[in-house]
């Protein structure tokens, strides 16, 4: 019954944050007849209001994100083409991750040198894994480092997890936030809906920490024995 209990706890902190987010971007995805523009627009228009020269604005099918080493903000068709204000919110996030980067902040270019290794052990995770037991019958020393390295690995895609975490709070509410304010851009009741947008995209990242350092404590613990 305990491990019932648990296994619905553990279900709830990892799975709740997620859902959270989906339902308040949905909830706030209506398209808006008085808004005078698109996620894009919007994007394109703080870009060119902050002075954030050679950043680009593009449609992607993979989530929406701001990538630093091509200087773009990418949002997906629906916030690039959209009239809601979870379209413009969030333009207005993912620009304010192209101000972190044309700020300099230590943050961001932590979180963004952490990533490139991150892409790397995740590709040494699962070839290091396989071998493990291949090795094992070979010489066990030699796989019991590459049960290490693989959890190495997991080690830093939770490390930048965790990083990203006050980068994407930042974001939000450090730049997306006060550039709204500032711009007189929404209603009162609009900037209601804006911060609880704002506060979701920032815990996008919540539940794929959860399970970085789940994955991490399981492997440990196999490690041990």
């Amino acid at each position: 019954m305990i491990w019932i209990l648990a296994f619905v706890l553990v279900l709830i902190v990892v799975v709740g944050p997620s859902q959270w987010v989906k339902w308040v971007l949905k909830r706030y995805s209506a398209e808006r007849a008085d808004f005078p523009g698109t996620g894009g627009d919007m994007a394109r228009h703080l870009i060119t209001r902050l002075e954030l020269g050679g950043v680009q604005v593009e449609e992607t099918e993979g989530g929406d994100h701001y990538d630093p080493s091509s200087k773009t903000v990418r949002l997906t068709k629906d916030k690039l083409d959209g009239r809601s204000l979870t379209a413009v919110v969030v333009a207005a996030h993912e620009v304010g991750h192209a101000l972190q980067d044309h700020l300099g902040e230590a943050s961001f270019k932590l979180r963004s040198g952490l990533a490139v290794f991150s892409y790397i052990f995740q590709k040494i995770a699962p070839a290091a894994l396989i071998a493990a037991p291949l090795l094992a019958v070979w010489n066990p020393a030699i796989s019991r480092w590459a049960f290490m390295a693989a959890i190495g690995s997991m080690l830093v895609s939770t490390l930048v997890s965790l990083v990203t975490l006050p980068v994407e709070w930042n974001a939000s509410f450090g730049k997306a936030l006060p550039i709204l304010q500032s711009g007189d851009y929404l209603s009162d009741d609009d900037m209601q809906g804006a911060r609880r947008i704002l506060f979701a995209a920032a815990m996008t990242y919540v539940a794929g920490s959860l399970i970085s350092l789940l994955s991490v404590g399981a492997w440990l613990r196999m490690l041990r024995r």
